[in-house]
């Protein structure tokens, strides 16, 4: 059974850091592009980082300079580290899984975590 498990989300005030993960079981993870979207409230969800099977990563305009993402084939686990967190990052997180299994294309969801940035 596939599963993406996000964590890390939370309260942070304006200028804060917090780290996400994603664990991911149940398909050949190193074979599979990772990314993190996100949705806030009355908003289309929209791709915040996404890093591909050889590790070359593409931004957001809005998170350059400021999230990172990144993964460990080893883990299992994709991860997005986001500093210098704003009021406008509020909004819940998904990770998302694309690839091929079997010669069949797959887009796997995580449930996601909320991250709120407020004093």
């Amino acid at each position: 059974q596939v599963q993406l498990v996000e964590s890390g989300g939370g309260l942070v005030q304006p200028g804060g850091s917090l780290r996400l993960s994603c664990a991911a079981s149940g398909f050949t993870f190193s074979s599979y592009a990772l990314n993190w979207y996100r949705q806030a409230a009355g908003k289309e969800r929209e791709l915040v980082a996404a890093i591909t099977i050889g590790g070359s990563t593409n931004y957001a305009d809005s998170v350059k300079g400021r999230f990172t993402i990144s993964r460990d084939n080893a883990k299992n686990t994709v991860y997005l580290q986001m500093n210098s967190l704003k009021p406008e990052d509020t909004a819940v997180y998904y990770c998302n899984a694309r690839g091929y299994t079997a010669g069949l294309s797959y887009i796997y969801w995580g449930q996601g975590t909320q991250v709120t940035v407020s004093s």
